[in-house]
Order: structure tokens, then sequence, then C-alpha cells
């Protein structure tokens, strides 16, 4: 990745036309045609996203690039779930629940199993620091069962959610854990996350960083352009919605489609970085997403929840306790060596297929 100097033009004009797109689809229904505009132009603005985030990399260096833009698209998931929290009635107690849960088995099952695959095809083996991975994983399975799945065992309440001192609680070690993470990965040990050979893994260092203006202005058109993804996601919802009950699957495939378009950008700078044998930049954007979508989101859906008196559903049924069980215990395994091969992205892959599969078919 040799990113010139200044912005080229199609990616200032992108987002602009990102959201020029959604102002128009907002509050109507979309026929096939505008359908295909959506999507295309949804596809468009992760383009964008995912350029302006490597320029935003660029100028402060790992692990601060993966971080931006792991932040940056889940705060605006954040806000799109507290949105539909609002608008919604206690129908959506379980959103917040679904929404996290799905992010973890898209970006440590789907988006990480491609990279392994893709990065072990060109490459053999990837290399990455144990260290610094088995760190961020061990803060994901404390934050998944803390939150996921204690509150389907507990018993001060009757169903699948945390009394309001255990709520408290569960949000409070949210934020701590993930705000030490991110004080580990950016300061007390910011080697643990960065290429065990920089030369020969990060060829990224070799090129010129962006001035201090254009890495903001790229910064700025990143937010822009994430905020087109998810308008756009969200317009194309009611089409998602009709083709899903046609097809006769369950409602909560709509929230596993939208999460997937939502961790596009992600994903794809994430795999981009494992094909030129970075996988640590991989590593670090699937982890520090999943970590950000828990570590961000039950604080922000707990303060709603009390300020609208509404019940938060967030433990997780049998058949997804055992999927997220499942997921750490291979992921704990994949990174326990520091060396990778397309086996364990085949693994992943077959994980994340069965989430989806499991998703349509329960």
């Amino acid at each position: 990745m040799r990113l010139p100097a200044a912005l080229p033009a199609w990616s200032l004009l992108l987002p602009a036309v990102a959201v020029a797109v959604l102002l128009l689809a907002s509050g109507h229904d979309l026929g096939a045609v505008a359908v295909a505009i959506v999507t295309v132009t949804l596809f468009a603005a992760v383009i964008s996203a995912v350029h302006h985030a490597e320029v935003v990399a660029l100028r402060v260096g790992e692990p601060f690039g993966t971080l931006v833009l792991a932040v940056a698209v889940t705060v605006i998931e954040v806000a799109l779930i507290v949105s539909l929290m609002l608008v919604g009635g206690p129908e959506t107690a379980a959103l917040p629940r679904d929404t996290v849960f799905a992010a973890i088995m898209i970006v440590c099952n789907g988006a990480m199993g491609l990279c392994i695959l893709v990065g072990g095809l060109r490459h053999h083996i990837l290399g990455f620091r144990a260290e610094g991975s088995n760190s961020a994983l061990a803060v994901l399975a404390a934050l998944a069962t803390l939150t996921l799945v204690l509150p389907a065992y507990t018993t001060s309440t009757s169903d699948a959610t945390y009394s309001t001192a255990q709520l408290v609680f569960a949000g409070i070690a949210s934020l701590v854990l993930y705000a030490v993470f991110v004080f580990v990965q950016t300061v007390r040990h910011r080697d643990y996350f960065l290429p065990e050979d920089v030369a020969a893994h990060d060829v990224d260092l070799h090129a010129v960083p962006p001035s201090t203006p254009v890495a903001s202005a790229a910064f700025a058109l990143l937010l822009v352009a994430l905020v087109a993804v998810v308008g756009l996601a969200k317009a194309l919802a009611p089409t998602l919605e009709t083709a899903v009950r046609t097809a006769g699957a369950p409602p909560a495939v709509v929230g596993v489609l939208i999460a997937l378009i939502v961790l596009l950008p992600e994903t794809w700078a994430a795999v981009r970085a494992a094909a030129g044998n970075r996988l640590q930049t991989s590593l670090n954007l699937a982890l520090g997403s999943a970590l950000a979508s828990i570590g961000l989101t039950i604080p922000a859906v707990v303060v709603l929840s009390f300020m609208l008196d509404r019940p938060l559903l967030l433990g997780l049924p049998p058949k997804e306790i055992a999927l997220l069980a499942l997921t750490l215990l291979v992921t704990t395994l994949t990174l326990s060596a520091g060396r990778t091969t397309v086996l364990q992205g085949a693994v992943h892959l077959v994980l994340f297929s069965a989430f989806l599969f499991l998703a349509a078919v329960p």
C-alpha cells in the first residue's frame, strides 16, 4: 500500500455521492432500480472508508490506525442500535445482544477466517505476535461471558436478564476492561501489537506518511463514509426484511445481514492487510472490532435502558452459547502458536457458515 501525498479525486467524491444518495433514499420505498443504486453506492462508500482509514493509519502508525477504524465503525454501530431502541418498543430488548453476538461471530470467524485463508494461500505460513492477540482474546472471552452468557444463568431475575445492580456492574466492567485494553495496546505494550519483523511484514513504513492536513481530511471523510455505510444499510433494511419474509427465514437474519454490511469496511481492510502478509494488522482489526463492539455497546445500552425504563435481554439461548464457546476455543487454538496456515482459516470459515446456516434454519 503506497498512498499518494494528497487524496485522489475519487476518494473525495465518493463520500459526497454516498451522502447524497442516502438523503434521496431516506423515507422512501425503494424500487428495484433504487435498490440497485443504493447497493452500488454502499459498496463505493465502503471502498472510500477503507482508503481513508489507510491514510489515517499511515499517518498515526500501528496499532493506532486499526484502532481508529474499529472504534469509528463501532461508535456508529452503537448510534444505530440506540436510534432503533428509541423508536422501537419493548421488542427491541434483545437487539443489543443479537447485534453484539453477530459482530463477534462475523469478526472472529468470518473476517479472521477469510484473512487467514487469503493470506495463507498467498504466503503459506503467516506469523503474528501471540502475546498481543492472546491478550485481546482473553479480554474478549471475559467480556462475552460477562455480558452474553452469565445473564442466562443468574437467579436474581426469572429470564435471561440482569438485575439493576448486575446490569450496572456489567456496564462498568465492560467499559473498564476495554479502556485497559486500549491503554495496553497503544501505550504500555504497544510492541505486542506490531508485526514480529517490521521490515519484512510492514512495507507501509517505507511509504511517505501524509501531512497532518491530509490525514485530518481523511479522518473527516472516513467518518462521513461510515455514516453513509450505516445509513444506506438501514435504508436497505426494509428490502432485506421483505426478502427474508418471502424466503421464510427467521427475522433475526435481517440483523445478521445488516451487521455484515456495517462491518464490511473493517473486513475489507483486514483482508487487504492479510493479502499483503500483515496478519497482525488483520488480527488487530478483527479482535479490536469485537472488543469495541462489547466494550462500547453494552455501557451505552445500559444507560439507555435506565433512561427509557426498559429491560435488556442479554442472555444468549443455548445454541448461541454453544457457538460462542466453540468460537472462543477454536480462536484460542488458532492464536496460541503465533503461526497460522490455510487450515485454521478453513476451520473458522466453517464455523462462520454454521452461524449463518443456523441463523436461517434455527
